[in-house]
């Protein structure tokens, strides 16, 4: 199970920024029922290995489990004796990729520029996060697919919801990190599967 695969049955990266192991579970379970196949728990979570740990326990069979907001090697380590097979940073760090390369995991650096780019990809990254994708825009992201290497996997994070992915998915995008449009802390899993209804909704109607 790689990540190019997921994005393939769904686009959507759920990020669970502030989710706790209590919970994630339940979240994990619409979200999983909803198609997602990419959970993303940010490592400023509260106890964030361990919700990790849950949900592959629980998922990790069918759905690429892992963290968000990986700041150093040594999370990558955590991650991995966790159970997560992700690793997705917010900034453009070739060491963290290839740490987890090394472990065989699968890494979605953010990046912001050409440069950033190419850096991450020469080091072995699976796909490129393109964040904050609120500051930048689909025709930012179209220039840059026109220098990367062809098959590339570009994905915006930051300020993507359901009624403002037509123009990125035209423009290349092959996921969307999907964060406060999907989960919120505090929200209940009655209220992340209507969300989660929703963005199928809106792709299916764009397939």
């Amino acid at each position: 199970m790689d990540l190019k695969s997921c994005l393939a049955a769904s686009p959507l990266i759920a990020i669970l920024r502030g989710v706790t192991p209590d919970e994630v579970e339940a979240i994990g379970d619409v979200l999983v029922a909803a198609g997602v196949r990419v959970i993303e728990v940010p490592l400023n979570s509260p106890d964030p290995l361990e919700s990790i740990s849950r949900l592959a326990r629980r998922f990790g069979a069918t759905t690429l489990i892992g963290a968000g907001t990986v700041m150093t090697p040594a999370d990558v380590t955590a991650v991995a004796d966790a159970g997560g097979r992700i690793i997705i940073t917010p900034h453009a760090d070739p060491a963290i990729v290839a740490a987890a390369k090394a472990q065989d995991l699968q890494a979605a650096p953010g990046f912001f520029t050409p440069a950033e780019a190419f850096a991450l990809l020469a080091a072995g990254a699976d796909a490129l996060k393109l964040f904050p994708a609120e500051a930048g825009s689909p025709a930012m992201l179209r220039a840059i697919r026109a220098v990367l290497p062809a098959g590339t996997m570009v994905l915006p994070v930051g300020g993507i919801a359901p009624d403002n992915m037509a123009p990125w998915r035209a423009a290349g995008a092959a996921g969307f990190g999907i964060g406060g449009s999907l989960y919120q802390r505090g929200d209940t899993p009655t209220q992340v599967a209507a969300k989660a209804a929703r963005f199928s909704a809106v792709l299916a109607a764009q397939n």
